[in-house]
């Protein structure tokens, strides 16, 4: 089948280095924009998703933010879906109960409480930087201009992520998506997005392809729907172990070019 459209996951997957792509992913996703519309899904926030953008030619492109909750397409809103501030409360009680740092994301703001090596590595991969703030200001703002979160991170030691991970999931789990991206990190979400449901909303709005038309790259628990649903899902060779049963395709690893790897032999 001839695919008219390219989804890739970033961090892990399209990113051979930390915070950029390797000049031959760049070329390669060059060579082919004009013929197939390239779109960024990912769990970051739009700054550090529109340098990739800029890198690789696809400014135009709309672009799947904070794992579908925030789809952009030139810095134009075209889909805002944010998690109630009751349940960012409730999330921030509990954090605080189980020792671990939270981080807030609202479009292109990120707030934090002290700096940590979690936020450093946070800062070097994703080239953006937070604004330090105590949870509970950043909450009562918040409240008085109307303001949720797109995204919710949870950031401790193992032990502690490891304790309130399962606690998360039994209080929340039926309004939130909650993906524990490694060992010591933890994204939540709205449970109304996904990767898949941002997908499904581009296509709505700008191209006339089915989820069939599609091919998408990823490497994590939260690109598995997507992986499954589009006509050929790729999962690079360092995914997890349960992407790699459901995709279509296993390229090689993200330290190895494994997208455009693919992308050359596909297109």
């Amino acid at each position: 089948m001839s695919y008219k459209i390219l989804f890739s996951d970033l961090d892990g997957t399209l990113l051979s280095l930390k915070n950029d792509v390797s000049d031959f992913t760049a070329g390669e996703l060059k060579r082919i924009k004009d013929q197939v519309p390239i779109v960024l899904v990912s769990a970051r926030m739009p700054k550090s998703m529109v340098y990739l953008q800029e890198r690789l030619g696809i400014e135009q492109e709309p672009m799947i933010c904070y794992n579908g909750a925030l789809i952009l397409k030139e810095n134009r809103v075209i889909s805002s879906i944010t998690i109630e501030m009751p349940v960012i409360e409730a999330v921030f009680q509990c954090s605080r109960e189980n020792k671990v740092g939270l981080g807030l994301y609202f479009e292109d703001e990120w707030y934090v409480e002290e700096m940590t090596e979690r936020v450093r590595k946070e800062i070097f991969n994703t080239r953006a930087e937070p604004d330090f703030m105590a949870m509970e200001e950043v909450i009562k703002e918040w409240k008085t201009k109307g303001k949720s979160a797109h995204k919710i991170m949870c950031m401790g030691t193992e032990e502690n992520i490891d304790r309130i991970f399962p606690v998360l999931t039994k209080e929340f789990g039926h309004t939130l998506h909650i993906y524990r991206s490694n060992a010591t990190l933890i994204e939540i979400a709205d449970k109304r997005v996904s990767k898949l449901s941002g997908i499904k909303t581009v296509l709505e709005e700008f191209y006339p392809f089915s989820l069939e038309n599609a091919v998408a790259f990823g490497d994590n628990y939260n690109d598995m729907e997507m992986i499954e649903a589009v006509g050929c899902g790729v999962a690079v060779d360092n995914a997890r172990e349960e992407l790699k049963e459901i995709a279509d395709v296993v390229t090689d690893h993200f330290k190895e070019d494994g997208v455009a790897k693919y992308v050359k032999q596909l297109f």
